[in-house]
């Protein structure tokens, strides 16, 4: 989904009428993002944007999709069959509970995987689709187990602080999150780039733009983060996975 973004850049530089592309779909993976990048998405290229779910150890692509309802992920459990685990006991959870997302294949025959871990953080319902499926639905992931922050004992997901930035129609959905040890005390310090018709020179509104996105992470992460807002176009484009997050702490 990061690179969709990139190339709704790209189409936009280019000068020409997005329109002559003529895209209508797409479907997003590789990395989680949240309900407010899809809108990001779709507002920018125009079109209906989609989840799909894989991994290359349990079948690559298609492991599962969204289907037109957008009520989760539908899972081709008929292949293999999906448990949410607990990551820190490797006991299954309460239906419905976020966890640890594991695999095990039921019709592979070669080098078949049993409770396969894939460090996704998510959730499955059990409940029947509008649109008529009873495969089990899984709901947007919301990390990965090893993309999961420890700030002053309180656990931080980078999807959160995506979140917060695309709720704010003054920021572009790209940043750059730093995590540091100061002093024995952790630190967070988020670069965010600002929208061209919000970005001033002027002193006061900036201050005040910063002051908004600092209160409001706070409610959210219950954390006090250091704001630091750039000109458009200042944070590093990805061509794929974009890297959203340094942790310093583990080089020192």
């Amino acid at each position: 989904p990061s690179y969709a973004l990139f190339i709704a850049d790209a189409i936009k530089d280019s000068g020409l009428p997005r329109e002559d592309f003529k895209l209508k779909i797409g479907a997003f993976g590789a990395e989680p993002w949240t309900e407010s990048m899809r809108k990001e998405i779709e507002e920018k290229l125009g079109i209906k944007a989609y989840d799909i779910y894989g991994l290359s150890e349990i079948a690559g692509p298609g492991v599962g999709y969204e289907c037109e309802y957008q009520e989760g992920t539908h899972l081709n459990e008929d292949h293999f069959f999906p448990e949410i685990l607990d990551p820190a006991t490797s006991l299954p959870v309460t239906p419905g509970e976020t966890g640890e997302l594991v695999f095990t294949h039921l019709t592979k025959e070669g080098m078949p995987l049993i409770r396969y871990r894939t460090k996704d953080l998510t959730a499955l319902h059990y409940e029947k689709c509008s649109c008529g499926r009873t495969l089990v639905r899984m709901a947007r992931i919301l990390g990965r187990c090893d993309d999961m922050l420890i700030i002053r004992g309180v656990n931080v997901f980078p999807t959160q602080v995506e979140s917060v930035i695309l709720d704010l129609p003054e920021f572009e959905p790209h940043y750059l999150l730093a995590v540091d040890r100061i002093n024995n005390t952790d630190r967070m310090e988020l670069k965010v780039e600002v929208r061209p018709d919000y970005y001033s020179d002027e002193i006061n509104k900036m201050l005040a733009l910063k002051k908004k996105l600092t209160a409001r992470l706070q409610s959210v992460l219950g954390l006090g983060v250091d704001v630091k807002l750039v000109e458009p176009r200042t944070i590093e484009r990805s061509m794929g996975k974009a890297k959203r997050v340094i942790d310093n702490r583990q080089l020192k």
